[in-house]
């Protein structure tokens, strides 16, 4: 059965976000044909009202609601400490623990030559400028534990620690409760490898 156009159009573009399939993409455009219009505009306007008011922040490039984040403005937080992630949703995976209270640094992504994506690319040179004001003194390597994050880690650590700034990575292991027959090698591995008195 040939579907009329806008409604292909709207599976389409609903395809294209993260985590949706064409049949997920499908029961939500359905979904929005059989709501009211009122639903539908109050999406629209969210979604427009998103894309005009926030921004990254211009100093760490997490999401902003003008030219710095909320993070960078407090005022309460540790200065001589930054943190480093691959995106700001992982901003918000860290402060959700509640435990970390120093700055952040935003790169949008990881280090890929096989992307042809190099440091310019995403926001270390910004990172080395944040650092030669001499105050802080660590930073917080805190991309994922896959080949690209380790490799883009590798590599910050290789260009700041002659800046004498200490460089330190979370450690990587067992989740809290988890039973290790059904933690994988590596994760199990990383967890032997870097074990801690007790």
């Amino acid at each position: 059965m040939q579907l009329p156009e806008p409604l292909e159009r709207l599976i389409g573009e609903l395809s294209r976000l993260p985590g949706v399939g064409p049949k997920t993409a499908q029961r939500l455009a359905f979904h929005f044909l059989r709501a009211d219009r009122e639903r539908a505009e109050r999406l629209s306007e969210a979604l427009l009202d998103l894309k005009a008011r926030i921004g990254y922040c211009t100093r760490c490039f997490n999401i902003a609601e003008g030219p710095l984040c909320s993070i960078c403005t407090s005022g309460r937080r540790d200065e001589t400490l930054i943190c480093v992630v691959e995106a700001p949703l992982d901003v918000l995976a860290i402060e959700r623990t509640a435990e970390y209270r120093g700055l952040f640094h935003v790169l949008h992504g990881v280090l890929s030559p096989i992307d042809n994506v190099g440091a310019e690319e995403i926001h270390i040179p910004e990172l080395l400028d944040r650092l030669a004001g001499g105050e802080v003194r660590e930073v917080i390597v805190a991309t994922n534990p896959d080949i690209e994050g380790e490799a883009t880690a590798a590599y910050l650590q290789r260009v700041i620690s002659p800046l004498g700034v200490q460089v330190t990575r979370p450690a990587h292991g067992l989740p809290f409760g988890g039973d290790l027959e059904y933690a994988d090698e590596l994760t199990l591995a990383r967890a032997m490898s870097r074990r801690q008195v007790l």
